[in-house]
Formats: structure tokens, sequence, C-alpha cells
């Protein structure tokens, strides 16, 4: 996937383009997904931003590759971004916890 650095701003087609997907697709992953909110142009047409792309990108990667269902992957980006919103270190500190506590199983 290679979204150009040049602009902020991609119309369905672009995008469409960029990820590799017809534009009735990324249309039904906005009805599924509520990470993806394209904001309207004064001609009506979707305008997504540089986030939203990267997050259907991840979404194709999910359903195409590792063959998740959209609940599957609506999950994985739910705890994604969990994971994500938790302070800096904490998610760290619990694997380290848990492979000590695997460390003491296996002695």
């Amino acid at each position: 996937m290679d979204i150009p650095d040049d602009k902020r701003f991609f119309r369905i087609g672009e995008v469409s383009r960029i990820i590799g997907v017809r534009p009735y697709v990324l249309r039904y992953w906005e009805t599924e997904f509520p990470g993806i909110k394209p904001k309207r142009a004064d001609s009506r047409q979707r305008i997504y931003q540089r986030e939203e792309i990267e997050t259907i990108g991840e979404i194709k990667k999910l359903l195409y590759e590792e063959r998740l269902t959209i609940e599957g992957v609506r999950k994985r980006l739910k705890a994604a971004k969990k994971v994500g919103a938790a302070p800096p270190g904490t998610f760290l500190k619990e694997i380290k916890e848990e492979l000590n506590q695997i460390l003491k199983i296996l002695q």
C-alpha cells in the first residue's frame, strides 16, 4: 500500500486504487467499521483522510490475508485501539509479568 505523501485528502476512486478493492467494497466497509467515516465534499463525494486509508489497509489485510470474519476484524481493531490507548509501558509490563509466570510454570 503506497499512500502519496503530498496529499491529505483522497476521493473514493483514489482510495480504491491505493487499497486495491472496488469502491462498493469501501462503501460496505463504512457500514461495518465505525473507524471509517469519510467526510463529504461539496459535490457529495466521499473524502478520506490518511488515517482512514491506513485503517482500511489494515482491514483488507485482516480480511484477505489472515482470513478473519468481519466480526473478527472488529474485535482485532478494538483490541488494537485499547492497546494504543494504554499508558506507555503498561502493555510491556503486562507481557513481562506473563512471561515471568510462564517461567515459574516451566521450572
